[in-house]
């Protein structure tokens, strides 16, 4: 068995995907903690229990992520932006060019070549505002799911604006809000709103489809905030949670 395993060490969370001949097998996560090791070499062994594997399977293994220096077990290091487009030009079958990553703590705008490699990229990780931990804080004040975000954006209400690009001034406005009787889902839609133009400019114009990956991907409502940005299609790619750390996975060949 021709074993390739990719652990994306995060900043909120330790995702691990197995792959055979390129192909995901085996994919799942743990919040980050401190003794990422301990956390990804646990991430490992559920996967060759759930494969049905013994503890003695021999495997290839590469890390990214900002913890990938912490795993000492690994046979590759390689950087999250490599890892990302490698992932994504396979999840999206060598259609994707322009891609908007959103992480834990930051939000990363990428240019593909045709090859699928990086051909340019612009990173926003000085502010948390439009990373996954904005959206975090979003729903604690919310006190609402970040399940529910998708949903609640469709409900009818007046519109509003969240005219802070800081997080800190962004939660001084919902807490506003909120005082004022504002409902729910006008709240969200101007958070998607909010994160979209902040992405979009990092992007710049576009012409051709954009794919969006990362967890907060996972909520169509922010992939429709991109469209009416961008005014191109947004496409997510499946399991986009995972793209980093499939890519490191395939970038042990195979």
């Amino acid at each position: 068995m021709d074993l390739r395993v990719g652990l994306d060490l995060g900043s909120t969370a330790i995702k691990a995907v197995f792959a055979e001949s390129g192909e995901m097998i085996w994919r799942g996560r743990a919040a980050t903690a401190p003794r990422q090791e301990a956390i990804g070499l646990d991430l490992i062994g559920s996967g060759l229990r759930e494969l049905g594997l013994g503890q003695g399977q021999k495997y290839g293994l590469a890390s990214t992520g900002y913890g990938k220096n912490l795993f000492q077990a690994a046979d590759l290091r390689l950087d999250e932006l490599s890892a990302n487009a490698r992932g994504l030009f396979r999840l999206s079958r060598g259609q994707a060019r322009a891609a908007i990553n959103i992480g834990g703590q930051d939000l990363k705008a990428m240019r593909l070549s045709e090859e699928g490699r990086v051909a340019d990229f612009r990173m926003n990780d000085k502010c948390a505002a439009g990373t996954g931990r904005f959206f975090e804080l979003a729903a604690r004040i919310l006190d609402t799911p970040l399940e529910s975000f998708q949903e609640l954006s469709r409900v009818d209400g007046p519109e509003v604006e969240l005219s802070s690009t800081c997080v800190v001034f962004a939660e001084t406005e919902i807490v506003s809000l909120l005082a004022r009787g504002v409902g729910l889902g006008p709240i969200i839609r101007a958070l998607h709103a909010s994160v979209a133009k902040r992405a979009a400019g990092l992007l710049g114009r576009v012409e051709e489809a954009v794919w969006l990956d990362g967890g907060p991907a996972l909520n169509r409502g922010l992939a429709e905030a991109l469209e009416d940005e961008l005014l191109v299609e947004v496409r997510v790619v499946a399991e986009p949670q995972y793209t980093v750390a499939y890519g490191a996975a395939l970038a042990l060949g195979g």
